[in-house]
């Protein structure tokens, strides 16, 4: 293997890797919301820092219907002073271990007639290297979901397409005559179906459905499969071991099984390493039309697409599922270049 080739399935090792043990490593939930963080921006230092923890108390005060003077945020805690119009009830003060930057806060004795109140609140510590999505979710988590949608999508739906293409094309090749004939003309009239006009009709029937995602796509991608069985089919069919295991009485089923289909495996394989990223390209471009998996699941395809909504205020939201998207179809394409060359 040479080097490019090596690389193309370490990138593919470590983003699996990513996808299926990062998340039971770092215990991130990916569906958390965060209010506090919306679009925060990435950061190796633990959220929330000065100006995000004196913004969350200014929000805390006002739920409470008081204003933060003298606020002082040192040795991750905060200090403040509240003064309302009437007094203060402590109990309100519950608010500050809600939210996502304080834990719970301490008073000190009223001041006056309660109008005044100190409040001591230590400061959470939240780590989000890769930032949060629009609505305060962490990102880094939400690219291990869509690690995972993405690979699963691109092996199922590779199977789907290799295990209906590949028997379909076999039959049509090894029967021949008519009813190859029909087949194949069957094969260009789903050609000529409109792909996104199909899945729309899945989706308004069925509604927007994971399975839905394999169904839509097994139903294009495996047509070049078929071709391709068909082809290598209709050359081994002459094939000396062919016409003995028929001279010998061997039925046709058997053949197919037994003869036909383990000489295909080295090309069908070859050409599944290339179905891979097409069918993973093709979730992710259903998914950026919003024709993808529902929430809170999400895919490559609904990051770059939520990302390229806020690519003005908030770029980090696309680069990052931008860059392992892209990671991902090289490191197919590469592993590719390996079956074709073996």
């Amino acid at each position: 293997m040479s080097l490019s080739q090596r690389c193309g399935l370490a990138i593919l090792v470590v983003i699996a890797l990513f996808s299926w043990v990062g998340p039971f490593a770092t215990q991130r939930e990916f569906a958390t919301v965060y209010p506090d963080y919306v679009r925060a921006p990435p950061a190796l230092a633990p959220h929330p820092s000065d100006a995000e923890a004196r913004a969350a108390l200014n929000r805390v005060a006002g739920r409470i219907r008081a204003r933060a003077e003298d606020v002082v945020i040192a040795d991750r805690a905060a200090r403040a002073r509240l003064i309302g119009a009437t007094a203060i009830d402590t109990r309100a003060l519950v608010y500050f271990a809600r939210s996502d930057a304080f834990g719970p806060a301490h008073a000190e004795p009223t001041l006056g007639d309660g109008r005044e109140l100190v409040v001591t609140a230590p400061l959470k510590s939240l780590w989000l290297p890769l930032g949060a999505d629009a609505n305060g979710r962490d990102l880094l988590a939400r690219l291990m979901l869509a690690g995972r949608v993405s690979l699963l999508v691109g092996a199922l739906g590779s199977a789907v397409a290799l295990v209906i293409g590949v028997s379909y094309g076999m039959i049509s090749g090894y029967a021949g005559g008519k009813l190859d004939l029909a087949m194949m003309r069957a094969v260009d009239a789903l050609y000529a179906l409109p792909f996104i006009f199909f899945v729309i009709l899945l989706t308004a029937f069925f509604g927007r459905h994971f399975a839905l995602i394999f169904i839509a796509i097994g139903a294009v991608e495996w047509l070049d499969m078929a071709r391709l069985a068909r082809g290598q089919t209709l050359s081994l069919k002459s094939r000396e071991f062919v016409l003995a295991a028929r001279a010998l009485g061997v039925s046709g089923p058997t053949i197919l099984t037994r003869h036909i289909a383990p000489n295909l495996a080295g090309i069908v394989l070859a050409y599944v390493a290339v179905l891979a990223p097409r069918v993973i390209l093709v979730e992710s471009f259903l998914s950026f039309l919003g024709l993808g998996v529902r929430e809170p699941l999400t895919s490559l395809g609904a990051l770059v697409a939520d990302g390229a909504s806020h690519i003005e205020d908030a770029p980090w939201l696309l680069a990052a599922p931008a860059i392992l998207l892209t990671s991902l179809l090289y490191a197919f394409v590469f592993l590719g270049d390996v079956s074709r060359r073996t």
